[in-house]
């Protein structure tokens, strides 16, 4: 199984919508960093993602699995598509914060850490320094070197 993702402009209705409907932020989307795609599944919107990169090291931004998609593996597949582009564009190590999708998350290979065992780059974002609630869970994960596509990725 694959998913085909495209770039979504930040402020597509769509994309919003489904990350309101996760009380997911939308405040800082339009940031220069970031970019954010559709993950499609024979032809139907399945989820969305995101990432920022800060050279060697990214951040796993705004993922999700459209309720009609979910249980499908949507959600693995969104992620390593995700991990695909960023090492496409030179990252080497994974972050992200969540609140209530950390066993989700370990389950594809992140391992939780420390706030402070995260670099600079990733602790001084919107995201790790005031978007996210301080009991967010901080996870990493290495993004292997040989990741093998799953979905069609832009460049």
């Amino acid at each position: 199984m694959s998913v085909d993702l495209e770039p979504v402009a930040p402020d597509a209705a769509d994309f919003i919508a489904a990350l309101e409907a996760e009380q997911l932020p939308t405040d800082d989307l339009t940031a220069s960093d970031r970019s954010f795609f559709r993950f499609k599944r024979d032809g139907a919107i399945a989820g969305y993602g995101g990432i920022e990169l800060y050279g060697r090291s990214m951040l796993v931004r705004s993922i999700v699995v459209l309720p009609q998609a979910r249980g499908q593996g949507i959600g693995r597949l969104i992620t390593k598509g995700l991990l695909e582009h960023a090492a496409a564009h030179g990252a080497m190590d994974a972050y992200l914060l969540t609140t209530s999708a950390a066993d989700f998350f370990e389950t594809v290979g992140f391992k939780r850490i420390q706030r402070d065992a995260a670099p600079p780059e990733i602790l001084s974002t919107r995201q790790a320094s005031s978007l996210c609630p301080s009991t967010a869970v901080l996870l990493m994960m290495p993004i292997p070197h040989n990741i093998q596509p799953s979905s069609r990725i832009p460049s």
